[in-house]
């Protein structure tokens, strides 16, 4: 009885550990771990550096991407086209960066011949922190590209920026601020009177003031601290009717799609402090518009028709005027003619609830300020949306925190913006985040692949340990070694190529994927279910065979039919791999060299697995035996019905569809 009872705790002792290993899927979390590191490998090609692992999956669920404009969508590469003063209104001609170019109003003018357009060249060239170079045959500039549009506006017009900077030199400076909107210099006179390049009629420099204050930035802004407009050669006090001029002028210009900067300038007879701008950026005497077009990318196009059509909604977010932000919005495809658009000022008057409202309808906002994009994601992300926010600057980390996809700009973010995301651009490409996000897709949809190749099996596995010791057989048919074996190896192989199976061509015309929604929803658990006992059935009625025919064989062979399982099983998961690549397409529909990798693995594991049976070391060690060619055969035989089974549903299924449709 001792010896019976200890027999019966050791075979529920082996039953026990063989069904605990097989239920385990050990290869899994490593097959995620290179899935999600593919990809990144993936995105990193397409210019989009992932910080953090778990974002390449949750790309994939990404329903709102809020852009940046300039950089982003469009080129940066600003052109100045157009300037607006008091008494002019003129087009600037000229290819690139180059200093060649011509001035046309309603006649072609010298602009050096009109004191009115002087000064504010001249506010253009030292109000200014970028460089105009010549390198190998090209113009090319260093700094901000809004800067450094202007440094060949004032070449174009005869300006040399270098010796207006020897007379007029700079002593302090105002950064620009999103706050503020607006950057300041004060520059020392000095030599001004025996310069060559000062004119008679350059009269706001003949003053007894020694420092002259220059001021560029928001329009509207600034011209709220102007009193005076130079007009002719000579200040006059700014009328009502001048500044509903220059605000019909910014509209018009902003209309076309330009970027346009204020210009103002103020004598100072003492220099201030440095802390003190609120101060000394007042009482300015306004100077003109100069309007910079920053040409769309010319794939943004392209990258917001495959984000509509994937269910992904593009949001610009600009701090251009809402005009200027409103046409390139247009030409993009963000927005319609008629579409509204949400300015910094009237997003700050909204409380939570209302702004939560507009949200769902607002795919363009102007003039916000850093702050504004973290109340937009936090708006969004209580409509339950998944948010993508891109952001270069420092005041853009809590908004890059707080999506679920903080997207910084490579080439021109700063290191804080970068540490708050958890991707990179490295190329600040609009197209770019479509690309990833395509990939974060590929990626999931993969995921779920071999989550049904995987777990699929182990059910099957599970049900044939299980069913042996209901069907009288007695001994449980795989040893916990050998499940491991399949599991990490006849399981893994093939996995690890399916995840990199590549892009489905309806990757990008489905809506996104809900992020709370169970790894097994959309029919995944029922397929793994169904599949299961599909593996279950076919292998237990093998089993069932093959146990009786090994009782007519020697004693010493009579265990061969744990081979015959062992074998059919870790086979039957071959054709499985080859048909799961695609869930509606036939094996003979598929290109085998567009994922070469899962022959591979294929025709490697198969060998491997005969390698057990035919190898005696490897015989010896994993408990199993040979088997005889015929025997062999009824393996590959009851393992191609798995194929067989799974081609069979796809045809079903794509009838049934087409019966749905007549």
């Amino acid at each position: 009885l001792i010896v019976a009872g200890w027999g019966q705790l050791q075979a529920l002792v082996e039953v026990s550990l063989s069904m605990a290993v097989a239920v385990v899927p050990e290869g899994l979390p490593a097959v995620i771990t290179v899935a999600l590191a593919l990809g990144t490998q993936r995105m990193v090609r397409r210019k989009a550096l992932i910080r953090k692992l778990p974002a390449v999956e949750t790309l994939g669920s990404v329903t709102t991407i809020c852009s940046d404009k300039t950089g982003t969508l469009t080129q940066n590469k600003m052109i100045a086209q157009a300037i607006n003063t008091v008494n002019f209104s003129l087009q600037v001609t000229g290819d690139g960066y180059e200093p060649n170019g011509k001035f046309y109003g309603d006649t072609e003018i010298l602009p050096l011949e009109q004191p009115e357009l002087r000064p504010l060249l001249v506010a253009g060239a030292l109000c200014n922190d970028a460089t105009l170079q010549h390198d190998r045959g090209n113009w090319v500039i260093l700094g901000d590209p809004t800067e450094g549009a202007l440094l060949p506006l004032a070449a174009k017009a005869g300006l040399d920026a270098s010796q207006w900077a020897n007379s007029l030199h700079r002593v302090a400076e105002f950064a620009f601020s999103s706050e503020r909107k607006r950057m300041s210099v004060i520059c020392r006179k000095s030599a001004i009177s025996g310069a060559r390049h000062v004119l008679e009629s350059d009269t706001w420099l003949l003053d007894t003031a020694p420092y002259l204050l220059f001021s560029k930035g928001s329009p509207e802004l600034l011209l709220e601290r102007c009193t005076q407009i130079y007009s002719g050669d000579r200040p006059e006090p700014l009328h009502n009717n001048h500044r509903q001029q220059i605000l019909e002028q910014n509209n018009q210009m902003a209309a076309k799609g330009l970027r346009v900067l204020g210009f103002a300038y103020r004598p100072l007879m003492t220099m201030p402090t440095v802390d003190n701008e609120e101060t000394v950026e007042r009482e300015l005497t306004w100077l003109g518009l100069i309007g910079m077009m920053d040409a769309p990318r010319p794939e943004v196009k392209d990258a917001v028709a495959r984000c509509l059509t994937a269910g992904i909604r593009p949001v610009m977010i600009t701090g251009d005027h809402q005009l200027t932000a409103q046409a390139i919005a247009q030409q993009v495809g963000i927005a319609q003619p008629g579409t509204e658009v949400l300015t910094g000022r009237e997003l700050e008057a909204m409380s939570p609830a209302e702004l939560e409202e507009h949200v769902e309808q607002v795919s363009v906002y102007a003039r916000v300020a850093p702050e504004h994009k973290l109340r937009i994601v936090q708006a969004l992300q209580r409509r339950n949306h998944i948010v993508a926010m891109t952001g270069d600057g420092v005041n853009d980390a809590p908004a890059l925190k707080q999506a679920d996809i903080g997207i910084a700009m490579g080439i021109t973010g700063t290191d804080v913006s970068k540490e708050a995301s958890d991707m990179v651009l490295l190329d600040d490409n609009f197209a770019t985040i479509v690309a990833a996000t395509e990939e974060g897709r590929v990626v999931y949809s993969n995921i779920r692949r071999f989550i049904r190749y995987i777990l699929g099996s182990n059910i099957g596995e599970l049900l044939t340990i299980a069913a042996a010791p209901l069907l009288a057989i007695g001994d449980v048919p795989l040893t916990p070694l050998q499940i491991l074996w399949m599991n990490l190896v006849t399981d893994g192989l093939p996995a690890l190529a399916l995840a990199v199976e590549p892009a489905d061509a309806n990757v990008m015309k489905r809506p996104p994927h809900n992020p709370s929604e169970s790894i097994f929803a959309r029919g995944l658990g029922s397929y793994m279910l169904r599949i299961g006992i599909v593996f279950a059935v076919l292998t237990i009625i093998l089993m069932i065979w093959a146990y009786g025919y090994s009782r007519t064989l020697p004693l010493e062979r009579q265990d061969m039919w744990k081979t015959m399982v062992f074998t059919t099983l870790c086979i039957a998961q071959m054709g499985h791999a080859v048909a799961i690549r695609s869930s509606n397409r036939l094996i003979v529909e598929m290109n085998p060299i567009s994922n070469p990798y899962v022959p591979a693995a294929v025709i490697f594991t198969t060998l491997l697995q005969l390698a057990l049976v035919y190898v005696p070391v490897l015989r010896g060690f994993f408990g199993t035996y040979y088997l005889t060619l015929p025997e062999l055969g009824v393996c590959f035989g009851f393992s191609a019905l798995v194929l067989v089974w799974i081609e069979a549903e796809k045809l079903a299924v794509r009838a049934y569809k087409h019966f749905i449709k007549v």
